[in-house]
């Protein structure tokens, strides 16, 4: 059988590693907010290309805190994607602003930056494209959108650790950024743990004093905060797994490459297009068929697990039935969910399991 995903040979490479950082801190007796999570901010905004990075709980919180900083609420609109997982509508939800769904372009599966300006109302406050499955969005003309209708931006890049968009790095272009180490992430950690990115001094200062309880000395509390912070354990371990991610990337590109050459004769399948000026790290490698569940049951039978990212978008979930959308309001979004499949790309997978297809 080939799980879709199979920690095992990442982890074994670094057992010795993480087996060790978990004695350091186990014995250092300091578990919140202490040296690992320090260096590890300094080292993954280094990695980012940004001034910034502030260690917090999940992505999904690096989000909110990102809109939140902003001063987006309730009475605002936030673009996002038609086509992402819930999570980036969810953090829009969690200030009280509302989610505007925008159509993505068909091929690259990211926000269609022609299509923005049409969803700008006097509410809009900011835009947040996602880099999907690994793929940057085309940020130039998502950041000339912004700066001529005086709006935000705050990137998605939970998928999408050391991508690019014309040699910048994603997580390095918004105003304020998330991102997610769920353990399933290119960069993930063994539980929950996400950042934020930004060049902002300010912006910076204040996530941390807001994921802090507020607090930015020990019992004064400037503003009512939450607890969402990233654990000096987590840290730890993401600081190991930052000295792998440029390799393992490399491998995700080659298993792709593996993908692109086995598959591009199957008529029957439309394989991953990348923009020409963006980069791909293959956080998921998806194909799209009108055939998608007879595939999936052949691969089952083959003993290759695949899954669907995503089978329902975000307009027509049930968590925002209030929002009174319907099938049909999104077509581009809805093809996508109707017809797209993720086959397995993890670091050590080996070439002959990408024969089978």
């Amino acid at each position: 059988m080939i799980n879709f995903l199979d920690f095992q040979p990442m982890h074994a490479q670094i057992r010795q590693e993480m087996q060790e950082v978990f004695q350091r801190v186990y014995d250092s007796y300091w578990y919140i907010q202490g040296k690992e999570l320090d260096l590890f901010e300094k080292e993954y905004a280094q990695l980012s290309k940004t001034k910034y990075s502030i260690g917090v709980s999940n992505g999904l919180d690096a989000l909110v805190l990102s809109l939140r900083v902003l001063g987006i609420g309730p009475g605002d609109e936030v673009i996002v994607p038609s086509n992402t997982y819930i999570a980036t509508a969810l953090a829009v939800s969690h200030v009280g602003a509302t989610p505007i769904f925008v159509e993505p372009r068909m091929e690259t599966y990211n926000i269609n930056p022609d299509l923005i300006p049409l969803a700008i109302t006097k509410k809009t406050k900011a835009i947040m494209p996602v880099h999907l499955y690994g793929q940057a969005c085309e940020m130039d003309a998502i950041i000339g959108i912004a700066k001529a209708h005086n709006l935000y931006m705050v990137e998605d890049n939970a998928q999408a650790h050391l991508s690019s968009f014309k040699g910048q790095q994603t997580g390095s272009f918004g105003d304020v950024n998330g991102t997610s180490f769920y353990p399933g992430k290119n960069l993930g950690a063994l539980g929950d743990a996400g950042a934020v990115t930004t060049n902002n001094e300010d912006l910076a200062n204040r996530i941390k004093t807001i994921r802090n309880y507020g607090s930015a000395v020990k019992y004064y509390n400037e503003e009512i905060g939450y607890n969402n912070r990233l654990d000096e354990l987590q840290a730890a371990f993401l600081r190991v797994k930052l000295n792998y991610l440029q390799e393992w990337t490399n491998q995700r590109k080659e298993i792709a490459q593996w993908y692109n050459e086995g598959l591009q004769l199957r008529n029957d399948l439309v394989l991953p297009y990348v923009h020409e000026n963006a980069d791909h790290v293959y956080h998921l490698y998806v194909v799209r068929t009108s055939n998608r569940e007879k595939l999936q049951q052949e691969l089952t039978e083959k003993g290759i697990q695949t899954m669907i990212h995503y089978p329902v978008p975000p307009h027509l979930q049930k968590a925002y039935k209030h929002l009174g959308y319907k099938q049909g309001d999104f077509p581009i979004a809805e093809e996508i969910a109707r017809t797209c499949l993720s086959l397995p790309v993890w670091p050590g997978i080996q070439r002959e399991v990408i024969k089978k297809l």
